[in-house]
This record gives structure tokens, C-alpha cells and sequence, in this order.
């Protein structure tokens, strides 16, 4: 997947069609949203929470910036809206502190909902404290530039994993997921089912009445070749 148009560009319109299901994808979580969709869309995972039990959704706001340089994180937050996830990325591997204080306080001002950064972020105890929940890769008191052209709502990668504007980014202590705005619904349906299986699972669990390997998976054993070996007295 291409990165970037061809020349630097800032694009105006994100399609945030999906914004409305952001808080039923993050009650999911980020684990049951990767399995409900064939084990995919799922970034690094030195890709982490600053606050532990930190849980959020939203339509991505992408931008891509210059290693070292966070001009275009700039640009970004003026596009950010209420409910968004603003997504930070790099034309190659940066672990600069592109982000402290002062641009989390004005995402909060923007009625941003998350931040994710595939690179470094400081003022640390500062962002620890204000109601912005942050993923980055690292933590870094390095400065930035900023005087290099980039790209705001354009696709992108981070984290290993592309992400378009308006694509669903669930993240919480398990990592960040993306979910591609076309198959949000569809995602979100098998999401809950999943729940609800697992609900009954677990309350079997509880009543102590798990009965063990399912049948297919004793079928799966038999295949590898896999003996189970009686123990002698």
C-alpha cells in the first residue's frame, strides 16, 4: 500500500461513518477485536499505554511526518473532532518525542479521544496526568523539528499495520487495533458474538463444568500425530 500521495498534501475530509460504534468497539476490547477479524489490523506491540487501564475508539485522523520533524502533527490537529483518534506516524523508524504537553492539551481542546504515536512522546508525567489516552512506542525527551512537508489524511502505516482516515482504532492495555472502515459492522457483529460465547464458557468455568478439549480440537491432536501416554502406578 502506497504511504503518501505524490506530493505533500493535507486532505480535508475523513469519513467517520464508523464514529457512532467507537464506544461498543472499545467495551469489546482490542484482543477480541483482532481475534474477530481473522487475527489482523494489529500493531506492534512495543506499541503501549502510558496509563494502565487506559481504554478508547475512534475514527483515525492519519498524518505522516519527516523522522524528527512533527510539522505535520501540527497540521493534523486542526482537522481532529470530537471522538477521533489521531494516528502519528513516520516516513522511517523515529523515536523522537513528538508529543508532550502542550499537544495533548489541545487535542483535549479539540475533543479528541486518543492519541497513538509510532515513535516517542515526553512531558511524560504531564500527559500521565491529563485526560488524553496515549500509546506510543517510547519515551523520549529528543525535540523535533519542524520544517519538513508531510502528509495529513492519507493513508499510512504505523506500527506495522496500515491505517486510513475514518478506520476504526481500538486500543487499550492489550495494544491498538485497526478495523477497516468497510468491515466496521461486520467486525462489531462477530465481536459480540464472540462475547457472548465466551460469557457462557466462562460461566460454565465458574460452575466447574468446562468438559475439557472440544472435539475438534482432540481431532486436531489425533491429526499432528500427538499420543496421550497413561500414567502407571
Amino acid at each position: 500500500m502506497s504511504n503518501h500521495l505524490i506530493s505533500p498534501s493535507i486532505l480535508d475530509h475523513v469519513d467517520r461513518r464508523a464514529g457512532p460504534l467507537s464506544a461498543e468497539f472499545a467495551e469489546l476490547g482490542v484482543a477480541t477485536v483482532h481475534e474477530s477479524q481473522g487475527r489482523s489490523g494489529l500493531m506492534d506491540p512495543a506499541i503501549k499505554p502510558l496509563v494502565a487501564g487506559s481504554r478508547v475508539a475512534g475514527p483515525a485522523i492519519t498524518c505522516l511526518n519527516q523522522p524528527g520533524d512533527n510539522l505535520m502533527l501540527l497540521a493534523a490537529l486542526d482537522l481532529c473532532q470530537e471522538g477521533d483518534v489521531l494516528v502519528v506516524a513516520n516516513l522511517a523508524p523515529s523515536t523522537a518525542g513528538m508529543v508532550g504537553e502542550i499537544i495533548a492539551s489541545i487535542l483535549i481542546a479539540r475533543g479528541a479521544a486518543g492519541l497513538v504515536v509510532d515513535a516517542g512522546v515526553r512531558d511524560v508525567r504531564e500527559l500521565r496526568r491529563l485526560p488524553l489516552p496515549v500509546w506510543a512506542k517510547t519515551i523520549s525527551a529528543t525535540g523535533t523539528t519542524k520544517g519538513g512537508p508531510g502528509w495529513v489524511n492519507t493513508p499510512v502505516v504505523a506500527g506495522g499495520t496500515s491505517v486510513r482516515p475514518g478506520d476504526v482504532v481500538v486500543a487499550d492495555d492489550d495494544g491498538v487495533v485497526v478495523v477497516p472502515l468497510e468491515s466496521a459492522e461486520q467486525v462489531l457483529e462477530r465481536g459480540h458474538a464472540r462475547v457472548e460465547r465466551e460469557a457462557v464458557l466462562l460461566k460454565d468455568i465458574a460452575a466447574g463444568r468446562w468438559p475439557g478439549l472440544s472435539p475438534e480440537l482432540r481431532d486436531q491432536l489425533r491429526t499432528l500425530g500427538v499420543h496421550r501416554v497413561p500414567g502407571h502406578q
